[in-house]
């Protein structure tokens, strides 16, 4: 049996606004095995990134509990947390802005290791940046080249050598290469592909284009503000999803196809409010499926094949 190496449990993130509590990550569970890839999908202001945030404690959780190799990262003091960023880091969906313009390409990617002083002789430290610079396919010769001298390409490459330069095995992938032509975004994903397999990596990846996610994930659990509604093996969600929601996500996906009977599930009505929901299924004002019970209790999420999670009244009926 593998290793589970992240384990959340009942995580809960809120912000305080002018109307209320806002619920961007509410109550969500789920593990991801050594060397897995967590597939985590949904609409635009599902709570994705947040997700991802409250796991490295870039964002503090309101509740729950983050196990990672068994250890709760809530309860870290900061030295505690400190030395545990080295293992876990993140890559950002921007490959600009997430650089410093300021710093060489050598910079950039040697500055975690000289502020966690992983490797404190300069030319020991040079030679490992060199070995990362080769490692995601960065040449030689742009060491000394700025950010904005670059492509999107080659800077989300900057930021892959920067997240792996603490010999990281936990990496957050935040939406890596939606900001990227779909060219460049193969050669990305195969990329981050073939790390994984050298180094035993295990990413959550952050996404809102299924058909990318297919490829790429071992697992995938779909988000609906705030909530985790469907987790299944890739396989499986894409061949017989269960939640109305996820079935309408996976009809909207193109297909090279002139057959004019594939079926696109059309989502009517209004998105129902994160700032202090009701005590309801949240997919409810928009499914086609709707029953009383619906609007009158929230659907826990619950086996219903294995590995095969959802929160769905009606599959119950």
């Amino acid at each position: 049996m593998s290793e589970v190496i992240l384990q959340v449990k009942n995580l809960k993130k809120y912000f305080d606004t002018p109307r209320g509590k806002l619920h961007a990550v509410d109550d969500i569970n789920f593990s991801i095995e050594k060397g897995k890839t967590l597939g985590l999908v949904g609409e635009s202001g599902c709570g994705k990134s947040t997700t991802g945030r409250v796991i490295l404690r870039l964002l503090e959780a309101t509740e729950g509990e983050v196990f990672y190799e068994g250890v709760n990262i809530n309860e870290l003091d900061y030295e505690g947390m400190r030395k545990l960023r080295k293992e876990m880091q993140i890559i950002f969906q921007d490959p600009f802005s997430s650089l410093d313009p300021r710093m060489t390409v050598s910079e950039i990617i040697e500055e975690p290791i000289k502020l966690n002083k992983i490797i404190t002789d300069p030319k020991e430290r040079f030679e490992r940046v060199l070995e990362l610079m080769d490692l995601v396919g960065l040449s030689r010769r742009l060491m000394n080249t700025y950010p904005h001298e670059l492509d999107g390409g080659r800077r989300q490459r900057i930021g892959i050598a920067r997240a792996l330069a603490l010999n990281t095995k936990f990496i957050v992938c935040d939406e890596p290469v939606s900001a990227l032509d779909v060219s460049i975004q193969a050669q990305i994903l195969n990329l981050l592909k073939e790390l994984q397999r050298k180094l035993g990596l295990t990413y959550i990846f952050i996404t809102h284009d299924l058909s990318v996610v297919n490829h790429f994930s071992d697992d995938i659990a779909v988000m609906y503000l705030g909530k985790l509604i469907e987790k299944a093996p890739a396989e499986r969600l894409f061949t017989n999803p269960i939640h109305p929601y996820t079935k309408a996500l996976l009809s909207a996906i193109p297909r090279p196809t002139l057959d004019k009977k594939v079926e696109k599930i059309i989502l009517k009505g209004e998105i129902t409010s994160p700032i202090n929901p009701e005590n309801n299924c949240r997919f409810s004002d928009r499914c086609n499926h709707a029953q009383d019970i619906c609007r009158a209790s929230e659907p826990p999420l619950e086996e219903v094949f294995p590995g095969h999670f959802v929160a769905c009244h009606l599959f119950k009926e």
